[in-house]
């Protein structure tokens, strides 16, 4: 394949960042390219090589790609890694720290390198310091033959930021963190610094509270009183917003060490001074997102071989690019990279891939007659590894002695970009069919030598959340799983994620290892019940599936997770079957014919336990087939295996949770105490505690990153302190809301429907500021005006308000703002909205689905209908349901055109009523275009909210003009503009243009309570 490049030197230079490949003397020479600031253009470097020793530069390990958002980009390059595992020669990374320079300006990116140099620099120092040896990560073949680069920086796997000076309060240096404290527990990590939970966590609970210069770092006033200080943004904020500019260091695992810098004397900002762009404000805390994430040490890449894919489905053409040949459900950087391919310079591109590569060494006695003792001897250091495979690819097969023979096992575990995110924030399926957490685990055991002659046998094994619409709440220890969306829509999604499974995979054996009582019984219920019902449609093209519900806490209860082997007994069978795949002489020998999906409900804890127990009966099988016998379960002598799988699962864990595996003493030692349970309730407190705090904000900047959102997803992140769910296609699902509404609530089929929108609207009825609002449907027909509640959960209608066309008296729209907490929401021009006004009619009708035999509800203008609506939606828990047929063929209620009570229109004595509804944000987060290409998309982004407003209300307002609108109401709107219902005085116009609320009221209406609470929400979460 063409070269990768391998080191290269950045450099700012005067028209942009100059990127200058390192090549290896048998290597072609790799063209140098020059980032332009501001246009962020990639083009050939004509400057000359003479004088770029003044340049400000450093040496970098490869690029990640260019990251870009609102006006401001980024180029993020591997300022550090680590060599973690060697696969046929080639070395496999992790990384430990990027760096993000800014293409604002020279200036800019002059001191980002300069803090990069400065960072690296430190922590060289550091590790020297406390007698630790420096992780060159550096190999003969990579590093000996340069043929160009200024510096030799060496790698660290945990580098450090300075803090950086502010202008006006100058902080003191902080402690780095040295190579002696790396080893710690997730508990003690809690409370540390370290990690993307240790800041909140230490700032709130220890006992020394908020530091000054912590405070200042996280916005808080740095006066011990904090009476002295108003301002709540930081130094970084406060430039970014006044346009002051600003650059970005190097890479640091600690988020509270601001690696940002003002620098007074730019005149060109990275980042515009508009006060009401969201992403701008959080534009700090992405960035510190975005080092921390890559940074974490859970990204992996080889520079001349392909990670993302299984033996046996490799690509085989060596012509072809590396980023073409990836698979591309595992290239986590793809979107980040676009420039560089779009550029045509992919021997920039360098594939990364989110999850976990190990590896161990180690040595079985072949004439052992005891298998629980056939272990001679184990490597477990990556150094001792290495060397053991370099000295055995030289010298062939190396044998201690006649009696012994040497393997290598290599854990890959690759986690799929579809669905990507977090534990309570992603969870089920999406249309697509795609699962959260999901991640192939690849088992291979070969010789260190990886000589072609011998075999190398692979198993591959895969995890997932439930295939089926469903969610958790992140605010209670034990969230009870609520299921969501028609039993049709699970059943297609289902049908869609093991289609792509058998695909890939071929026969799939299901493992669900949730509990058979309490909360997670019903959705393994449904789980089964989805899975019979595909085998009776004949499965997957006549491949059926294998399910197995093992209740993992009752049957391991009293930590006897040994039980775990009734499992592998019941299963073994099926996995035999299935086999593995081998490889010989370059040539796919056998190749395994099915794969074993495992799930619990975070396809964590439980899963990892299970997984490791087939891995091990995996390996003992591949073993017996090299002609040794080996029982890993007895052998006291196999925690290097059990270590190997722990780590995986902690790492798995990590990216899904933000804290390492539950459980995991026992995946370590095979043996389960009370230190382990202990050890396991502090795991649960960091996750509860990463649940509400950290979580929403890092699921928008992973969204982000991988391109499936655009910056508005900080918007409404901003306003609601979380953002949705890309995944989910809105725009389907609200135009199915609208047919589903048409179906139900229209009883007359002579009515013609002219119109559906799906718009926000209060809470209470007749009112137009009572929170929280909800989306509704609004249907409109020749005859009447429906306004319809929705469960969105259900797809379901939960109830509606029929209004006569005659009622109607008049329309009002114009401004209307609910809230002031955010900047998004105070914007006029996009908080609009419209009341309907009308006086309820003998024609007008309300009805409410109790889920019983009683639907209707009188339309009277006392409180009680209030209380009937509420108990009407109470009634929702009731078993059954009827629509409005069922209750008219069932019951003897009236028709759905009469109403219940005797009121007519023409009664003056009853007093008007109105339907208030405002529009939905014009623009959306999405990053893509509807999967079906709707044209609805792309309007819905086009059309702005006042447009919106006013085509709909002009439609309603000729539906009603075309009705016979009579004269009493034209008469009775006259009154009402006089009483002055909603807001200020209109005009003579049926559609009067007025403020609904306006951003005064809505100021004066939004209590000091709400504001606090908003901003300590605001505090924690961004």
């Amino acid at each position: 394949m063409p070269a990768i490049v391998r080191k290269l030197v950045i450099l700012a230079a005067a028209d942009g960042l100059l990127l200058q490949p390192s090549s290896q003397r048998s290597q072609r020479p790799i063209p140098d390219i020059q980032l332009q600031y501001v246009t962020n253009e990639i083009c050939p470097s004509e400057a000359a090589q003479h004088g770029h020793n003044e340049l400000a530069s450093f040496e970098a390990h490869g690029i990640v790609g260019l990251f870009t958002v609102a006006s401001s980009s980024y180029l993020i390059s591997i300022s550090s890694r680590k060599q973690v595992a060697q696969v046929r020669g080639k070395p496999i990374y992790v990384i430990t720290g990027v760096s993000l320079i800014p293409l604002s300006s020279q200036s800019e990116a002059k001191q980002a390198i300069e803090q990069t140099k400065e960072s690296l620099k430190k922590q060289s120092s550091v590790a020297r310091g406390v007698g630790a040896s420096i992780d060159s990560d550096s190999s003969e073949d990579e590093d000996d033959h340069l043929v160009r680069g200024q510096h030799d920086i060496t790698d660290d796997e945990d580098p450090t930021v300075p803090p950086t000076p502010e202008a006006s309060h100058p902080s003191p240096p902080g402690t780095p963190r040295r190579a002696s404290q790396k080893d710690s527990t997730v508990a003690q990590d809690v409370i540390s610094r370290r990690g993307q939970y240790g800041r909140f966590a230490e700032k709130w609970f220890s006992r020394n509270g908020w530091s000054v210069d912590k405070k200042r770092m996280q916005g808080m006033s740095a006066d011990a009183g904090g009476s002295n200080q108003t301002s709540k943004l930081t130094k970084v904020e406060a430039a970014g917003r006044e346009g002051t500019s600003s650059s970005i260091g190097v890479s640091n695992d600690e988020p509270q060490d601001d690696p940002i810098q003002p620098d007074g004397g730019s005149k060109e900002p990275p980042h515009p001074s508009n006060k009401g762009d969201a992403a701008n404000t959080l534009l700090p805390k992405l960035l510190r997102t975005t080092k921390m994430l890559l940074g974490s040490q859970s990204f992996f890449f080889s520079y001349d071989y392909d990670i993302t894919r299984r033996f046996g489905s490799q690509e085989t053409r060596a012509d072809l690019p590396l980023y073409k040949a990836v698979d591309p459900l595992y290239f986590w950087n793809k979107h980040l990279a676009t420039s560089f391919v779009d550029a045509g310079r992919p021997s920039f591109v360098l594939p990364l891939m989110q999850g976990f590569v190990g590896q161990r060494g180690f040595t079985v006695n072949t004439e052992s007659n005891e298998p629980a003792r056939a272990i001679a001897a184990v490597q477990e250091d990556v150094s001792e590894i290495i060397e053991l495979q370099d000295n055995a690819a030289k010298t062939g097969n190396f044998k201690v002695s006649a009696k012994t023979r040497d393997f290598l096992i290599t854990l890959i575990s690759r986690r799929s970009i579809m669905r990507p995110g977090l534990r309570y924030l992603r969870r089920g399926v999406d249309d697509e069919g795609h699962t959260a957490n999901s991640v192939e685990t690849e088992q291979i055991l070969s010789s260190p030598s990886w000589n072609q002659s011998d075999r190398i046998h692979s198993f591959t094994q895969i995890r997932g959340s439930m295939p089926l619409y469903f969610s958790q709440s992140p605010y209670s220890f034990k969230p009870v799983p609520v299921l969501q969306h028609s039993p049709e829509r699970n059943h297609a999604a289902f049908k869609r994620h093991f289609t792509n499974i058998v695909s890939r995979y071929g026969n799939t054996q299901i493992v669900l290892l949730v509990d058979k009582q309490g909360g997670e019984a019903k959705i393994g219920e449904q789980y089964e019940e989805h899975t019979k019902q595909l085998n009776e449609e004949n499965g997957i093209n006549g491949t059926k599936l294998d399910f197995e519900w093992f209740d993992f806490h009752k049957i391991c209860r009293g930590m006897k997770f040994e039980n775990v082997s009734l499992l592998m007994d019941t299963v073994g069978p099926k996995l035999d079957e299935f086999g593995d795949t081998i490889e010989v002489n370059g040539k796919i020998q056998t190749k395994q014919s099915g794969v074993l999906r495992t799930n619990c409900m975070d396809c964590l804890d439980r899963t990892n336990v299970v997984q490791s127990a087939c891995g091990q009966r995996a390996l003992e099988q591949q073993l017996q087939h090299e002609g040794i016998a080996i029982n890993l379960q007895t052998d006291t002598s196999t925690q290097w295996f059990n270590t190997l799988w722990a780590d995986n699962g902690d790492a798995i864990s990590k990216q899904y949770s933000s804290t390492a595996a539950l459980k995991g003493d026992y995946t370590r030692t095979r043996k389960r105490d009370y230190r382990g349970a202990i050890n396991d309730f502090g795991l649960t407190l960091s996750r509860y505690f990463n649940n509400i705090v950290n979580d929403y904000f890092s699921q928008a900047a992973i969204d982000y990153l991988l391109g499936n959102v655009t910056d508005q997803v900080f918007e409404e992140f901003e306003a609601d302190m979380m953002s949705g769910d890309p995944a989910t296609s809105m725009q389907k699902v609200r135009q199915n809301a609208i047919d589903t509404s048409s179906k139900i609530v229209i009883a007359d089929q002579s009515e013609e429907l002219l119109g559906g929108w799906t718009l926000l609207c209060p809470l209470e009825p007749n009112t137009v500021r009572t929170f929280p609002f909800e989306e509704a449907v609004l249907l409109l027909t020749d005859a009447a005006l429906y306004a319809v509640r929705f469960d969105w959960n259900m797809e379901k209608v939960s109830s509606f308000e029929r209004v006569d066309l005659r009622s109607i008296t008049g329309i009002v729209r114009g401004t209307y703002i609910t809230s002031t907490l955010a900047a998004a929401q105070t914007d006029e021009q996009r908080n609009v909205g419209f009341i309907v006004k009308y006086r309820p009619g003998k024609e007008d009708i309300a009805r409410v689905n109790t889920r019983s035999l009683s639907t209707a509800v009188a339309l009277t203008p006392d409180d009680s209908n209030n209380e009937k609506l509420k108990k009407g939606q109470q009634g929702a828990d009731k078993d059954t349901e009827h629509n409005n047929e069922e209750n008219n063929n069932n019951t003897g209620s009236e028709p759905v055109t009469k109403n219940n009570n005797n009121t007519t229109k023409e009664d003056p004595s009853q007093p008007s009523k109105l339907l208030a509804f405002k529009a939905l944000p014009a623009r959306s987060s999405l990053a893509r275009s509807d999967a079906d290409g709707h044209d609805d998309h792309q309007q819905a982004v086009i059309v702005s909210e006042i447009e919106f407003v006013r085509s709909v209300c002009e439609e309603i307002g000729r539906a009603v003009g075309g009705g016979g609108g009579s004269g009493h109401a034209e008469q009775e709107e006259e009154k009402e503009r006089k009483s002055g219902v909603g807001a200020g005085a209109g005009g003579d116009a049926f559609i009067e243009e007025r403020d609904i609320i306006s951003l005064v009221d809505a100021r004066k209406s939004t209590g000091l309570l709400e504001q606090w609470g908003h901003s300590l929400k605001k505090l924690v979460w961004a």
